[in-house]
């Protein structure tokens, strides 16, 4: 009898650039882990789920890091900072605020899921409002939401905590 090997759900994304996108290399990395019969899910948080073999979770992790992808836990865990696409450059929307903000929370254990997210700009395309975390950059501070829920009928937009943060 065959023993199969556990698997584990690894989350990842292209990190915190211009918009949603991977590369070519990108995606032939993560094909080469993965059978003619497995599936990638795609998530709402601009995330991409694939299985891997427990035992080479951390080879798996190296290589996809390699080309230019970032690598989270599933589950109780927070999630990787869901961000607008920058349409108005780096700078102006403070790109280095959100990676750095994801580098301090994203992957962090929590009791439950944690969503935060990232807008540069009051247009809000990050959907900060909707998010159990939301920054949104307005000019040159920033305002932090908490609470806010986008799904079910009991959906509402998160509560002004802070603003005019630096």
């Amino acid at each position: 009898m065959q023993e199969t090997q556990k698997k584990v759900k690894l989350a990842i994304n292209g990190g915190i650039t211009f918009g949603a996108k991977l590369n070519a290399k990108q995606l032939v990395t993560i094909t080469e882990y993965m059978n003619d019969e497995d599936e990638l899910e795609l998530t709402t948080f601009q995330q991409l789920y694939i299985e891997v073999q427990e035992s080479k979770a951390e080879e798996v992790e190296a290589k996809l890091r390699e080309v230019g992808l970032s690598c989270y836990p599933v589950g109780n865990y927070v999630k990787s900072l869901r961000t607008c696409n920058f349409c108005k450059g780096s700078e102006e929307e403070g790109m280095p605020v959100a990676i750095e903000l994801n580098n301090r929370i994203a992957g962090k254990p929590v009791p439950f899921t944690l969503r935060p997210a990232y807008t540069g700009c009051p247009v809000g395309c990050g959907e900060p409002l909707v998010n159990d975390i939301g920054v949104m950059k307005i000019k040159d501070t920033y305002h932090l939401y908490l609470g806010g829920k986008a799904k079910g009928k009991d959906a509402h937009a998160g509560a002004l905590f802070m603003e005019n943060l630096t």
